[in-house]
């Protein structure tokens, strides 16, 4: 039961788990010593991409988990593979040019957000 979603979910968190390696190698690089979170504008591009996809993960994961309880495993797990990758979309281009960085955004955005709201619909259709 749930597969498909357990995958994903499974997917989402070595995503952020090679987000957060990409800082420790970042903090080398550009020789930024923990706890410091500024001082290299490269270093700063690589640290807010891994903060902001743990901030859209605690909206993600709930959506995800609630449309596929309430309306179906297999297109929870294709809306939250889409998050996935518009947050690889969104890392790349931030890493290079912060401008950038706003199709990744919204493709996550977006498929978040449909997970909400159909997971809602779904658990009202439901009751």
């Amino acid at each position: 039961m749930f597969v498909c979603t357990t995958i994903v979910t499974a997917a989402a968190l070595c995503t952020y788990q090679a987000l957060v390696f990409n800082v420790g190698k970042a903090r080398d690089k550009y020789n930024v010593a923990a706890p410091a979170t500024v001082g290299n504008i490269a270093f700063e591009r690589v640290y807010r991409v891994q903060m902001n996809t743990l901030e859209q993960m605690a909206f993600f994961l709930p959506a995800l988990w609630i449309f596929a309880m309430n309306v179906n495993d297999e297109a929870a797990a294709a809306l939250g593979a889409l998050w996935i990758a518009g947050r690889i979309i969104y890392a790349r281009a931030y890493y290079v040019d912060a401008s950038k960085r706003h199709k990744g955004f919204l493709i996550s955005a977006f498929s978040a957000i449909i997970l909400l709201l159909g997971g809602i619909i779904g658990a009202l259709v439901r009751m």
